[in-house]
């Protein structure tokens, strides 16, 4: 199950160091990088508000089933891709899988090991979700650089690892005992009263984080290779692989931290991690675009955690599911928009411009959470 989830999400982010050879073979710009990434956020919204509770309705193996079906078919088309349009088909397909199997997996991990597992299921599902995330960008990164045919290498192998991964759904029965019969309906967005401030800071810091992991995500092959001349696909997964690998850390660490500090050090962490990949624009160097990945990433996973933690704990159980879907609709929608705004600033102003613009806003987003934390401390105090 494990496996499933974990390639599943691994298949999401293999596009990322590709772009620069999909851009080449293409010739499209840029601006269409950040749209083509914005589509595969788009589904996994739509995916989230439509198909949200479906594995409550009509169990979880129907559902990864279809999940890892999803991850199958968008590996298929990224296979014999020779045009724009089916790369964006298979970026809304792969969206769809990612918002089928977050639910199911995380549930079906849950029921399969129970409460007293020795290793808990949200740990095993956070690694899963987050180590796909970053494992998919690092490995097809490696495969262009030493395989053969750089554009199709590596989703032959992430089809043939989904088409496992699917397999392994197949041969394993169903891990939930009740439904609720199935009902397509749009999940309704919630945001819960009675932590309605926490909830919004901590879906602004979160999502100011999110938006970072996005423009890395889908122009950091365009900087590697055109300010920095480093023409390495392996690279460009690195510096993804760090920053999803300390986003899962981050939401670690949060155990570690008191309720009242957890919220104020992501926001810190979110404008040290913003001077950092503004600094590695304006200077054209390596090292402070990988610390800044890894500065925010773990800012990004404290404050996830935290929002996360807040929802399951302090709000009213019967909205639980409606609020934690409508905390990560507004996360995917940080991912995407912000990334679809970069690459209209790259075609007006420049890489670098629209890099240090970008990361003064993205700064300006987490002061603003802090200094709103700091002025409701005073009045508490």
């Amino acid at each position: 199950m494990a496996f499933a989830f974990w390639i599943t999400m691994a298949g999401t982010t293999a596009p990322t160091p590709l772009y620069p050879l999909y851009g080449e073979t293409f010739g499209f710009t840029p601006f269409t990088v950040t749209v083509v990434f914005a589509v595969y956020a788009l589904g996994v919204v739509l995916g989230l508000l439509l198909f949200g509770r479906l594995s409550d309705q009509v169990g979880r193996r129907p559902i990864l089933l279809a999940a890892t079906g999803l991850s199958v078919c968008a590996a298929i088309i990224f296979v014999f891709t020779e045009n724009l349009a089916a790369m964006l088909v298979a970026r809304v397909v792969s969206g769809l899988s990612a918002a089928l199997v977050t639910g199911a997996a995380t549930a079906s991990l849950a029921e399969r090991l129970g409460q007293h597992s020795r290793v808990k299921p949200a740990t095993i599902a956070l690694f899963a979700n987050m180590g796909g995330l970053a494992c998919g960008t690092l490995l097809a990164g490696i495969l262009a650089d030493v395989a053969p045919s750089p554009l199709r290498t590596p989703w032959v192998v992430m089809l043939a690892l989904a088409a496992v991964g699917m397999l392994g759904v197949m041969a394993d029965g169903e891990s939930s005992a009740h439904r609720s019969g199935f009902s397509l309906q749009f999940q309704p967005l919630h945001i819960p009263g009675e932590i309605r401030s926490d909830f919004l800071r901590s879906a602004m810091a979160a999502g100011a984080g999110f938006a970072v992991l996005g423009v890395l995500t889908a122009v950091t092959g365009l900087f590697l290779g055109t300010v920095l001349h480093e023409s390495s696909h392996s690279l460009t997964g690195l510096v993804v692989f760090i920053a999803f690998a300390c986003t899962a850390f981050g939401q670690l660490l949060v155990r570690s931290l008191k309720p009242g500090t957890a919220l104020p050090a992501a926001c810190a962490g979110l404008i040290a991690a913003a001077a950092l990949i503004a600094a590695a624009m304006a200077t054209s160097t390596l090292a402070p675009l990988l610390v800044g990945a890894a500065v925010n990433g773990l800012a990004t996973g404290v404050a996830l955690g935290h929002g996360i933690g807040s929802i399951t704990t302090r709000s009213a159980p019967q909205h639980r599911g409606a609020s934690v879907s409508t905390f990560f609709a507004i996360l995917y929608s940080m991912l995407a928009v912000p990334a679809v705004g970069v690459g209209v600033l790259i075609r007006a102003t420049g890489l670098r411009p629209a890099g240090e613009t970008f990361s003064a806003v993205v700064a300006a987003l987490a002061l603003g959470v802090l200094l709103s934390l700091i002025r409701t401390g005073k009045k508490a105090a």
